[in-house]
């Protein structure tokens, strides 16, 4: 079953690099196909001092000196009200102001200079006067609006490190990569979500993606984010867990509802993992409607048992309530546990293909063995991802591989 999920907006990407021992939180930001406002201000940058200036710069000089060079029946002198335009997009206000004063001066100084041949006079000075006050105008509103927008981007990744905190290296005895691609360019987090939780009971992993787009998506995924954090810790039973999710979509619908919010149906797809800490090689796993996960080993690739459970939010259309069984599987020495969000599985190429995952991995495996190792394995599955569907995902992305440390030893 399917659980769309993203921010709504404008279509694209954005990527969240891979790192090789850690969900790479503390590198999401460096996204592929956009960047915030102040990128512009970086490649106006030299040597850490901007240059911001030397184009409407060179542009002022540049009329002027055409000017001085052009016969009396060709003026362009009044083209130098494009000077304090060209600053209003790349520099500040007061840089902005200043080349507003310098064309007027500029503009006075070089009609005046042949007193004795065609001169633009005063309606040309009106204009170039007004055009340097509507750019100074313009540019305090464009640097008014860039502020607001590096507001809301620290809000929102705010949100996001909430949600997808960092992890650190050899996090609960796993070795784990990520790698997180949201469908909206502007977005920086979306309705998929993941997270490692050791206990003393043995390590738990979950995975899902919220049905759906928008705030409501994030809102639901941060509130099964919680749930799991703490039961996951405290339970010795993975049914139990698995139990306490279901139970918590419950809630959070009843609490939508009840505020009238017309997103009362919501659901999730997940999958969550147990690594028991009493039984080294084994590998627990709770499938809620999603696709279930790959071992990808020396061997080869093969998937976990799929379960039957329902999507999160969703048991109660079941015969039988109660949490889904509990599959338990072996998993030797150098293999890694492979789970993506549907923006993998179904994403298309140009003909309406689905993306081959398992075919894909097994044929660069046979390749290459060492591809089994989560770093390089998040980093092959995000690249054919996006090769497959030409870059465009029409659905937020998660591709999160763990190995336990210790079978990686061997």
């Amino acid at each position: 079953m399917r659980a769309g999920n993203g921010a709504g907006g404008r279509r694209g990407r954005t990527l969240r690099p891979v790192s090789g021992r850690r969900t790479p939180l503390a590198a999401l930001p460096r996204a592929v196909g956009q960047r915030d406002v102040t990128r512009r201000h970086q490649l106006l940058r030299v040597h850490g001092r901007s240059v911001a200036w030397v184009p409407p710069l060179l542009l002022l000089a540049g009329i002027a000196v055409a000017d001085f060079n052009t016969t009396g029946e060709f003026r362009i002198v009044s083209w130098i009200v494009l000077v304090p335009g060209i600053a209003a997009a790349i520099c500040g206000v007061r840089g902005t102001a200043l080349f507003a004063v310098l064309a007027l001066v500029t503009y006075v100084g070089v009609d005046s200079a042949w007193p004795h041949q065609y001169q633009t006079g005063l309606p040309d000075f009106i204009l170039v006067a007004v055009g340097g006050v509507l750019a100074t105008l313009a540019c305090a509103v464009r640097v008014r609006g860039e502020r607001r927008m590096l507001h809301m981007r620290d809000v929102a990744e705010t949100i996001r490190r909430t949600m997808l905190r960092p992890l650190p290296p050899g996090w609960g005895g796993l070795d784990h990569a990520a790698a997180y691609l949201t469908a909206d360019v502007e977005a920086r987090v979306g309705g998929d979500f993941y997270d490692i939780q050791p206990g003393p009971h043995g390590t738990r992993v979950l995975v899902g993606d919220v049905q759906g787009k928008g705030l409501g998506a994030v809102e639901t995924a941060a509130a099964l984010l919680g749930t799991f954090r703490e039961c996951a810790y405290h339970e010795p039973d993975l049914a139990t867990v698995a139990d306490r999710l279901e139970t918590r979509m419950s809630r959070h619908a009843g609490h939508v509802a009840a505020l009238g919010r017309p997103d009362g149906d919501r659901f999730a797809t997940a999958v969550l993992l147990g690594f028991p800490a009493h039984a080294p090689g084994t590998v627990e796993s709770v499938v809620f409607g999603h696709e279930p996960p790959l071992v990808v080993g020396p061997a080869g690739v093969r998937p976990l048992p799929p379960g039957d459970g329902l999507p999160l939010g969703l048991a109660e259309l079941a015969g039988n309530p109660g949490p889904p069984p509990v599959h338990r599987s072996r998993i030797a020495p150098g293999e890694t546990v492979l789970l993506t969000t549907d923006g993998v599985t179904e994403a298309r190429d140009a003909t309406g293909t689905f993306f081959p995952l398992a075919d894909e991995v097994a044929r660069a495996l046979a390749t290459d063995p060492r591809l089994a190792e989560p770093r390089l394995l998040v980093a092959f599955v995000r690249d054919g991802t996006l090769r497959h569907c030409g870059g465009v995902l029409a659905d937020d992305t998660t591709v999160f591989a763990v190995r336990p440390v210790r079978e990686q030893a061997g």
